[in-house]
């Protein structure tokens, strides 16, 4: 095999974004567990204008062809902030894609590195996105389970070509498939709801439901809620805290879509947030059906599985779930499970899919110990010198 067929080009037109980004649903058409970037999303992610992480963030997406084809894909990624938080210099990769050829992996790390050595980079990490909201950590187990629209899911050769290509292992994470008692169960015979009523009752602490978004900005808790993420998220690896205008991004773009019973937040005595957890019905199979595209009738896939119940997935997504230091390791999560899976159960969902968690985060491991549940993918960020 010639490398010199193997030509890597820095993106830099739309026509040209949206092929790299059309190239992972290209690659993965008609795999069953593989959920395609959403188009119009993932535009936005990649427009300065848009993203809000571009304020502390450069990147640069290339596109890798080998005799005139698209053959893979790569962005790198330098975010400052976490950077200068971590005491690191990094230049991250994300979202990225290639055949099962070893000559085109390499030329796409390639790019990363030398792009990330000549702004004075000394490492190359990933795969990460701008910041942890972003996709992050490539699948080493599980590729037989059905991702979701907030991970990444990668064939089986992904993993050997890094560790061929001499990267190793910086962090891993797990993410569990949870139980979700059958509608009908009386919730007060689980672990999870005896706990929740020591720790309401011990600490002082209240749930709280909203009705609307309305009540929500209104009562100022979009400020609250992200509040408790940036806290409860700050050691861990590589996170950089969400700006102002991160957050209402994320606020204006994502919270019209939460169904407002699947946010619960946790009060003090004093009335301030300690904890919060957010969960939305598995939109995978309704991307699948979309081909990652919102128009032309991609919408409608998306929308049914979002308001109608019977096309509504078994799959209850839990997004988010934080809890300030201050309230770690004292079962607060017990209480968001509580209020949670009686719902998602009359709601029909019959499993939870956890977000990523660091695998020695022992915290966030033990909050688990009073549910059914089982570790079901695992995901590794690599790292390599420059």
């Amino acid at each position: 095999m010639s490398e010199q067929r193997i030509i890597v080009k820095p993106v830099e037109t739309k026509g040209e974004l949206k092929k790299f980004i059309r190239f992972n649903y290209e690659l993965y058409k008609g795999n069953p567990y593989a959920v395609p970037d959403f188009l119009e999303d993932t535009l936005d992610t990649f427009n300065p204008k848009k993203n809000a992480a571009y304020d502390f963030c450069t990147s640069q997406q290339f596109l890798a062809y080998k005799d005139g084809k698209i053959v893979g894909r790569v962005a790198a990624i330098i975010n400052d902030k976490a950077n200068k938080t971590w005491n690191t210099k990094n230049v991250r990769f994300g979202w990225i894609d290639f055949i099962d050829d070893i000559e085109v992996s390499k030329a796409l790390l390639d790019a990363v590195g030398q792009w990330g050595r000549e702004r004075g980079m000394e490492n190359i990490v990933g795969p990460l996105g701008f910041t942890d909201m972003d996709p992050e950590g490539m699948l080493v187990e599980g590729f037989d389970q059905l991702s979701t629209m907030a991970t990444i899911y990668n064939y089986p050769y992904y993993p050997e070509h890094m560790e061929k290509l001499g990267f190793e292992k910086e962090v891993g994470w797990v993410e569990r498939k949870v139980t979700i008692p059958c509608e009908g169960h009386h919730a007060q015979d689980e672990k999870f709801f005896r706990m929740a009523e020591i720790v309401k009752k011990r600490s002082n602490l209240k749930v709280r439901k909203f009705k609307s978004l309305k009540e929500i900005k209104d009562g100022g808790y979009v400020d609250k809620i992200f509040a408790v993420i940036n806290k409860s998220y700050a050691p861990l690896y590589g996170f950089s805290e969400l700006s102002k205008r991160q957050i209402d991004t994320y606020a204006d773009n994502y919270l019209r879509f939460i169904d407002m019973r699947l946010l619960t937040i946790v009060e003090n005595e004093q009335g301030d947030v300690v904890a919060m957890g957010v969960g939305m019905g598995s939109l995978s199979y309704a991307l699948q059906k979309a081909k990652g595209k919102l128009f032309p009738f991609g919408w409608w896939h998306l929308l049914r599985t979002l308001k109608c119940k019977s096309a509504r997935s078994e799959y209850l997504d839990l997004l988010l779930v934080g809890v300030v230091p201050e309230y770690q390791g004292k079962g607060v999560n017990a209480m968001l499970f509580a209020d949670l899976i009686p719902i998602g159960s009359e709601m029909g969902f019959k499993w939870a899919e956890t977000h990523l968690q660091l695998e020695d985060n022992n915290k966030s491991q033990d909050q688990w110990a009073y549910l059914e549940c089982e570790v079901h993918k695992k995901r590794k960020c690599y790292k390599k010198p420059l």
